[in-house]
């Protein structure tokens, strides 16, 4: 039977940052490099010293077995025998070998060096603290020389990563303000000004970027300057049209010219209403209004205009004052209830909520582009009339009063379009409640 994984526990935000990887990165490898090194000094030093021993007590082992066999009397320190003698080493020298070997003797560090003496071990001592208090001060010393070398390269090493994120993180920051339309913001990095100084990988994507955005600045500019001449150009020939269809005898044929002039100045005020939503030349005028009575003036008046059918209702669960431009307010709104109708069936249900406007159809619902990335102008689906004009004004004027139009499909069917506005709340009445009418 297959145990079920255990789940993984989610790591915090930070551990994400690249400056974190590379602090992790270089304390790992300046703890591997540390380690690698202090052996290595310890594991030769450490040799050297217990050599340095070794032979001063095989030395003091020779001067003891001559005065062992000229008879005389054995210096302090050595003897036939000794008890403190460790056991591996007496075996070692009964079986007719020498050998050293460093023991504590009494808590005392000391080296052995033993040999054979008539079927016994004859030993002889020498003093191990002096070597072994080197060994330990040096294995201190590479420690703490080891944390130091650490804590300074993380330091640099953290400074030096930090500069380049820190250009990362402007460059991410300048592409964010382009894609939420400021096209004049630039990165402006000093390494891509000057052409003869080297540029590294974060200037020459810091370059691209500034390069991208002023090729796309130029092109929707170019576009923006075309829509809005060709829109002021047909204004002209439209007004004259316009006037000479008007001195047409009644009739169909006089109907139908009528008819396509009217379409041709809406589509060429709608185009010169983009140009200057597009250009960012619109200005607001700010007022007071009660939301219920503003959505249902809207409604009748798309109703008597013909671009709202008489099944269209309103639903007040909450009426809000909000601070907003009117006239902008009642375009929008339009907008959307006109787009209901035109692509969607009825019945058309509009709820006021507080600041929140609701229009919804019972059609087949929004296209999945739209609720990806947004109305786009002159793009429909396949068979629909209109230019989809209707909602990229709608959601332009939205921008420009402050408020936030948000588009999806309903569960049971058809499109929904979401409109939120700034409430306003008089902070100076007792219960907090929203200032009156406006109009």
């Amino acid at each position: 039977m297959r145990l079920p994984r255990a789940p993984r526990l989610p790591l915090p935000a930070w551990t994400a940052t690249l400056t974190w990887k590379a602090a992790v990165f270089i304390t790992v490898m300046c703890c591997a490099l540390a380690a690698l090194l202090g052996v290595l000094v310890h594991v030769s030093v450490t040799r050297q010293t217990v050599g340095e021993a070794r032979n001063k007590a095989l030395d003091r082992l020779m001067d003891v077995t001559r005065m062992y066999e000229a008879g005389e009397q054995l210096p302090p320190g050595s003897g036939l025998d000794p008890p403190q003698l460790p056991a591996s080493l007496r075996a070692l020298a009964v079986s007719g070998r020498r050998g050293t070997l460093v023991d504590d003797d009494n808590g005392r560090p000391t080296m052995w060096a033993a040999g054979p003496a008539d079927g016994k071990a004859l030993a002889a001592e020498i003093d191990y603290t002096q070597s072994a208090r080197t060994i330990n001060g040096l294995d201190k010393a590479i420690l703490g020389s080891s944390i130091l070398a650490i804590g300074a390269t993380l330091l640099v090493g953290v400074f030096a990563v930090t500069r380049i994120t820190r250009r990362l993180h402007q460059t991410a920051t300048v592409a964010r303000r382009i894609d939420a339309g400021d096209l004049d913001a630039r990165v402006n990095d000093p390494r891509t000004k000057d052409p003869s100084r080297h540029q590294d990988e974060v200037a020459t994507v810091a370059g691209a970027l500034d390069t991208m955005a002023s090729t796309l600045q130029g092109k929707l500019l170019s576009e923006q300057r075309f829509t809005a001449d060709v829109a002021h150009e047909l204004r002209t020939p439209l007004t004259g049209l316009h006037a000479a269809a008007e001195l047409l005898p009644e009739g169909r044929p006089a109907e139908l010219v009528r008819d396509r002039v009217r379409a041709m100045r809406s589509l060429t005020e709608d185009l010169l209403e983009i140009s200057r939503l597009d250009a960012g030349s619109e200005t607001v005028d700010l007022d007071l209004q009660q939301l219920a009575p503003v959505v249902e003036r809207v409604v009748r008046g798309s109703v008597a205009s013909g671009t709202a059918e008489a099944d269209t209702t309103v639903t007040v669960v909450r009426d809000a004052c909000v601070e907003t431009d009117k006239r902008r307010l009642e375009r929008v709104v339009g907008n959307l209830v006109a787009n209901a109708h035109r692509h969607g069936k009825a019945p058309v249900e509009l709820t006021v909520h507080g600041p929140v406007v609701t229009v919804r159809d019972h059609g087949t619902g929004y296209p999945d582009y739209l609720l990806d990335h947004g109305p786009q102008r002159f793009r429909t689906d396949a068979g629909s009339k209109g230019h989809g004009l209707g909602l990229t004004i709608a959601v332009g004027q939205a921008a420009v009063i402050g408020a936030e139009l948000t588009f999806s499909n309903a569960p049971d069917g058809g499109a929904v379009a979401r409109l939120e506005l700034p409430e306003y709340v008089d902070l100076e009445s007792p219960a907090g409640e929203g200032a009156p009418n406006g109009e």
